[in-house]
């Protein structure tokens, strides 16, 4: 096969490669520059096709094994292996440990803002809580289901209100 005629078959298989491109980079950009490094290996490596067996094939072969080496490129780029004698880099201060100290000072302020509810907010709350039904708490404290829902509902903005300190900003 000559020079041209190989390019023109590049060519046409191109289109039917970029979906397989797609597919392993799941990026359009990703998969256009690994159908470009596809065609450029093929082309440069022209020589070791043989005439007569399946071009497509030979093609997906090199896409696939140019994707899984820049991908393997990849990952050890991102690999750091610490090479210093005391392996200073690995105890410096990028680790974070917790040790619940947070969830404690949370749970204790948790605690001390129920403590401080009003009963008649904090008995429907606390019973709701625990799992109890609207109609059941309303049974059980002998008050309205409406005015059961309506406590919970205060309490729940009484106690946002108190712990707003451990609001999550997004």
């Amino acid at each position: 096969m000559t020079t041209l005629e190989f390019s023109y078959s590049l060519n046409k298989l191109t289109k039917s490669l970029k979906p397989f491109a797609l597919k392993l980079t799941r990026d359009v950009d990703d998969a256009n520059d690994l159908l470009q490094d596809t065609m450029v290996k093929a082309f440069t490596n022209k020589d070791k096709f043989t005439d007569g067996t399946n071009l497509k094939a030979w093609l997906y072969t090199i896409m696939k094994n140019t994707f899984i080496t820049n991908y393997q490129r990849m990952v050890r780029r991102g690999t750091f292996v610490d090479t210093s004698d005391n392996l200073h880099f690995l105890n410096s201060g990028a680790v974070i440990i917790e040790n619940d100290a947070y969830g404690d000072f949370a749970m204790n302020d948790i605690t001390r803002a129920i403590a401080n509810l009003e009963s008649v907010y904090k008995d429907p709350f606390m019973m709701h809580f625990r799992g109890f039904k609207y109609h059941e708490i309303a049974d059980k404290l002998q008050i309205p289901i409406g005015t059961v829902k309506n406590r919970i509902h205060i309490a729940r903005k009484l106690l946002k209100d108190q712990l707003s300190i451990y609001q999550t900003r997004n």
